[in-house]
């Protein structure tokens, strides 16, 4: 008797699955046998009483932040709790967090080998990738020279203090006159949909050199994979916990293998593009940047160390991807809390009105200024917390943390939104105040109480486009409102619950966008 599974190009007898099951309790028991042998003077990290072989997963719920959070009130900043098969380690509390990432970075800067993770990029992604070689460390370091490339350090003109506050500026005026159309055609109208646009148009500037009118039909179409990225990604893979599902057809996993391949075709081809007009005395953009290091394929002369084209392709798609999402789910939240909180966005309005005016752009330099709307930023990320989760971390040996033993190769979980909302570091957390960021004279921020946030990781694997992200969220943000006041669209409640994602995105909703200058000049 035989059955079919996946494809159907493989065909396994019963006799031969339940084999395989035995084989794989088995192996399961042994390597769980190893695993909770505890080196003296240690300890097991405590947790949750839990199902064998299915764990703790359908027990987190849709809400897993939220889920671990709670634990983490029972069992401590850390404890461990088990998805299908896996152990994994769950780290609460910002003085853990640093212990953890920082001050022993290098034995938690990991990445576990989740079945999923070798799709991304077709396995060439240096954010998710399980290594954490010199060869990653070249390829991030190569990566984070090219941002530089671009950076306001090192790229100046007559108009802006940089590229990227080039192309921020000029995206966020055109944004704001699409807003200005569609108020005179429909009236209330749902932003994220050009956000996400012009957006994505900032980071194809950088990495492509080209930008895509907001109708195009690539960029639109790259647009919702990144979305379907994201959902598909927060629905889980159960193949990831479960190793033998692996075996199994999985509709998701499926969709999720081609959302992978459409992205990467498209940054491939832009790829070859670039290979075929390059012209190492005229830099163009980011990929060029990464072309001309990488031309002789020996990018480090004393470590020898090379660097293929497909990995050329990875780390364009990794600074595509860390440029994108995290701004556009930022700004989204931003709006929502301007039209859920009027007298702050007055507030807003009035600091850039005082300290900027309304005949030139804002400009990076103008951080210093804004110290309220530096405020506002700060309190966005912190109380809508949009990436709840670090991608999951692994230990790269055996270790110990807080007197508990962590074997190597052990899941990590890093619940960022317990951090944001920890009633022992923040007074009201679940309150928005912007006020909490500001010095006691109102006229600065406190930079201790800034640095509490967590949002792009921290350590070793913190976000690489944490830089650009914090730049251009700023720019965007200040253009919109120094022209633009947003309001609620007459008879709608905003329902500011997050839906749970790999960045939380609060409800889609129709708003008004008001022209605060009509007849303002531009620059």
């Amino acid at each position: 008797m035989t059955l079919s599974i996946g494809t159907g190009l493989v065909a396994v007898s019963v006799t031969e699955v339940f084999v395989g099951l035995a084989v794989f309790c088995a192996m399961f028991l042994l390597i769980s046998a190893h695993r909770n042998k505890v080196p003296k003077g240690l300890k097991k990290p405590p947790g949750p009483p839990t199902l064998p072989l299915i764990g703790h997963g359908l027990a987190l719920g849709a809400n897993p932040h939220l889920t671990l959070t709670a634990l983490s009130e029972k069992y401590g900043d850390i404890f461990q709790i088990q998805i299908g098969t896996r152990p994994v380690l769950v780290l609460s509390g910002l003085d853990t967090l640093k212990q953890a990432l920082i001050k022993q970075g290098d034995e938690f800067s990991g990445r576990p080998s989740l079945y999923s993770f070798r799709f991304i990029n077709h396995g060439n992604s240096m954010t998710f990738s399980s290594d954490y070689t010199e060869v990653w460390k070249l390829r991030r370091k190569l990566a984070q020279n090219a941002l530089r490339t671009f950076s306001a350090e090192e790229c100046k003109s007559s108009t802006h203090s940089c590229l990227l506050e080039e192309h921020v500026s000029s995206e966020a005026q055109h944004l704001i006159q699409i807003f200005a159309d569609v108020m005179k055609t429909r009236g209330s109208f749902d932003p994220v949909r050009y956000i996400v646009v012009s957006v994505a148009n900032v980071i194809c500037a950088l990495c492509f050199g080209k930008r895509y009118s907001h109708d195009d039909q690539d960029l639109l179409n790259i647009v919702n994979v990144s979305d379907e990225f994201g959902k598909t990604v927060a629905s889980g893979n159960p193949a990831d916990f479960i190793p033998i599902l692996r075996f199994l057809p999985n509709y998701s996993m499926a969709k999720f293998i081609a959302i992978n391949n459409r992205f990467i075709n498209f940054v491939k081809n832009i790829v070859i593009e670039h290979y075929r007009t390059f012209d190492k005395d005229n830099i163009r953009d980011i990929t060029d940047s990464l072309i001309e290091h990488c031309q002789d394929k020996k990018v480090d002369e004393n470590a020898n160390i090379q660097i293929s084209d497909e990995k050329i392709v990875g780390i364009v798609n990794d600074l595509f991807g860390a440029g994108f999402d995290t701004i556009t789910t930022a700004l989204s939240w931003a709006v929502m809390y301007l039209v859920s909180y009027p007298d702050i966005q007055k507030r807003l309005h009035e600091e850039i009105d005082e300290n900027i005016g309304k005949d030139r752009s804002p400009r990076i330099s103008d951080k210093l200024l804004l110290p309220y709307t530096e405020a506002f930023i700060a309190e966005t990320f912190r109380h809508s917390s949009f990436l709840p989760f670090t991608i999951p971390h692994c230990t790269t040996k055996d270790t110990a943390i807080n007197g508990y033993f962590i074997p190597k190769s052990t899941c990590v979980f890093v619940n960022q939104w317990q951090v944001n909302h920890d009633k022992t570091l923040w007074e009201n957390p679940f309150t928005f105040c912007p006020d909490r960021f500001l010095n006691p004279d109102g006229k600065s921020i406190n930079k201790a109480e800034s640095e509490k946030v967590l949002l792009f990781g921290m350590g070793k694997r913190r976000c690489i486009g944490e830089s650009i992200g914090r730049v251009e969220v700023f720019l965007f943000f200040t253009t919109l409102i120094q022209q633009l006041r947003f309001e609620k669209k007459p008879g709608q409640d905003i329902d500011m619950t997050p839906e749970y994602g790999l960045t939380m995105k609060p409800k889609r909703c129709d708003v008004l966008a008001v022209q605060r200058f009509p007849s303002k000049a531009s620059e």
